[in-house]
């Protein structure tokens, strides 16, 4: 059998631009994108897309160059997920919540020949270019504005903008679809930048053959039927929006583009549409649920929604569904292409208590189908994890999907996936079913008098107490066990700390968990700081919580001074 070689027939490379094509073909009628009145098919999708793949060659794009994006969910953000990858060159979707000075940095790490921009930050991608250094070598890219389809600003002749490119594109598809051929399946696709909470962001690279990989996962992951109606809650520069870019295609689907993600919008085209699937971070389930008192229960069946990014607690997975929304639990990172792992429903899971059943929608699941190993090791030992659901250890990943590596940063590719796994940094806990709990990251944790505390655990029963909308918990000094918890808490519409007071959170943690897991301080917020992406940002609070001190002198008083006064809590 070993004679058998691999030809042109049997052996072509994968990647997701090959389900555009296949969409086009089989789909001629389905509408491929709705975004306000504007309304495009399938093959009308595949004809913009090749016309402004054939106008990026004339531009000398080519092999490995990288185009910028800067632009929220519109058409243009979908379109070039698939444009920009026909032409050879690698796509980099910039996160539109960054300020001017991160941007810089993106660019001038990546380097793009072309970066197109959504009219809506044209003011903030000229900051960012301002804030370039000024290198000889290093050319300024060219920017190509991105206007509404219908507006009728018309621009100068000297300029290029996104639908003149789209027009003027070689109008013969057989010819242009030659062009569009992937060579190395292993080639590079997409270069997304991770964050940056805590440093410079690292640019992950993604291959064709990860995107294809991920894109499949994510229809068996998700148990996506044919012709879903998927609505843009998750922005698409986050991860490729988890591949769903490319999924959407494979599946028929009509992509509902949305500018702004609030309550209003959401619902809206929920009902005018009638969306079957919508994906988000937690911090969008929280906006449903505040937004809008009513529900969607009349419906004849629920709106799937797939969550991720943080970890989003039972209480909240409850109400979210009794509005008529049925969530699945996923979890992944810009590394990973995509959601990793999925929390795939048991049946008999459906015989048990709904609060029982909602912690086991909370855990982030198994590894799905296309990643070789899941485990949770011991960071010094490096063995296995008892499956208890008990033992934590570091979340560590091994399969197909995952980066190539990060651009220009050998130090941090190499340390990523040491000892033959991709280091998450997620501690967490592994059932005897095999699913995964994420319980902090391993620098969120909290070392208390030697016992690890996990900050999700206490963040969890706040969720649960009625008049709390959001908490994070965080180590603070403390003169005796070294750290104790602080919980920074925001309360829902209405409620008022002088009502609900520190010490009666204080004691309501008391009644429902470990005294040592219980915060010692409670600090009240009107909003609590997050990244571009949703996520609490943790150290920005680390760094409020480093000023506050427990005095312990008496046994049976416990308070709080800042700077030596003391501190009384109030809405930061």
């Amino acid at each position: 059998m070993d004679n058998l070689a691999l030809c042109e027939a049997n052996n072509v490379p994968l990647t997701p631009i090959t389900f555009l094509k296949r969409a086009s073909e089989c789909y001629p009628d389905r509408t491929s994108i709705i975004y306000g009145q504007t309304r495009y098919t399938w093959p009308q999708t595949y004809d913009r897309c090749c016309r402004l793949a054939t106008s990026l060659i004339s531009l000398n794009i080519t092999k490995n160059d990288v185009v910028s994006i800067l632009a929220p969910n519109v058409p243009a953000m979908y379109e070039m997920h698939f444009s920009v990858p026909m032409t050879g060159a690698v796509l980099n979707p910039i996160n539109t919540r960054l300020d001017a000075k991160t941007i810089a940095v993106i660019l001038d790490h990546a380097q793009p020949k072309i970066v197109f921009v959504d009219h809506e930050f044209a003011l903030l991608i000229q900051e960012a270019l301002h804030l370039l250094p000024f290198d000889d070598s290093k050319r300024h890219p060219l920017i190509i504005f991105i206007n509404e389809i219908d507006s009728t600003t018309k621009p100068s002749s000297k300029e290029l903008d996104y639908e003149g490119l789209i027009r003027r594109g070689d109008t013969t598809l057989s010819s242009a679809a030659s062009l569009f051929r992937v060579r190395n399946e292993h080639d590079p696709i997409s270069l997304n930048y991770t964050s940056g909470t805590t440093a410079d962001p690292k640019g992950v690279v993604v291959s064709h053959r990860g995107a294809y990989l991920s894109t499949l996962s994510a229809i068996i992951g998700w148990e996506m039927g044919i012709f879903p109606v998927y609505l843009w809650t998750l922005s698409m520069f986050h991860a490729n929006g988890w591949a769903h870019t490319w999924s959407m295609a494979a599946r028929g689907a009509t992509n509902v583009c949305i500018r702004y993600i609030n309550a209003r919008e959401v619902y809206m085209n929920i009902d005018l549409h009638g969306v079957t699937h919508m994906a988000c971070v937690p911090t969008v389930l929280k906006i449903l649920l505040e937004g809008r008192r009513t529900n969607l229960t009349h419906r004849s069946a629920p709106v799937r929604v797939l969550t991720g990014g943080s970890s989003p607690p039972a209480t909240l997975l409850e109400k979210v569904e009794r509005l008529g929304f049925q969530v699945m639990h996923a979890y992944g990172l810009t590394e990973s292409s995509g959601a990793a792992l999925y929390c795939e429903w048991q049946d008999e899971w459906n015989r048990l208590p709904k609060q029982q059943q909602m912690q086991l929608k909370a855990r982030q699941g198994v590894r799905n189908i296309i990643i070789d190993e899941v485990d949770v090791k011991n960071t010094k030992t490096l063995e296995s994890v008892p499956r208890d659901g008990k033992t934590m250890g570091e979340i560590v990943i091994k399969g197909n999907s995952l980066m190539k590596g990060y651009l220009k940063n050998p130090k941090a590719t190499s340390e990523a996936f040491k000892h033959g796994w991709f280091n998450t940094g997620d501690l967490g806990v592994i059932y005897p079913d095999g699913h995964v709990e994420i319980k902090d990251r391993s620098k969120d944790i909290i070392i208390s008098g030697g016992e690890n505390i996990s900050s999700i655990e206490v963040e969890k029963v706040l969720y649960m107490h009625q008049k709390v909308l959001e908490a994070a918990v965080v180590a603070m000094p403390h003169p005796l066990w070294g750290e104790t918890p602080c919980a920074f808490v925001v309360l829902k519409k209405g409620e008022d700390e002088l009502v609900t007071r520190e010490g009666d959170l204080i004691k309501y943690c008391r009644d429902n968990m470990p005294h040592f897991m219980c915060p010692r301080k409670v600090v009240f917020f009107n909003e609590l700081p997050k990244n571009s992406n949703g996520k609490i940002l943790k150290s920005k609070l680390r760094d409020v919580a480093k000023t506050l001190v427990v005095d312990e002198d008496d046994a049976g008083s416990k308070k709080v001074y800042r700077h030596g006064v003391e501190h009384v809590s109030s809405r930061l």
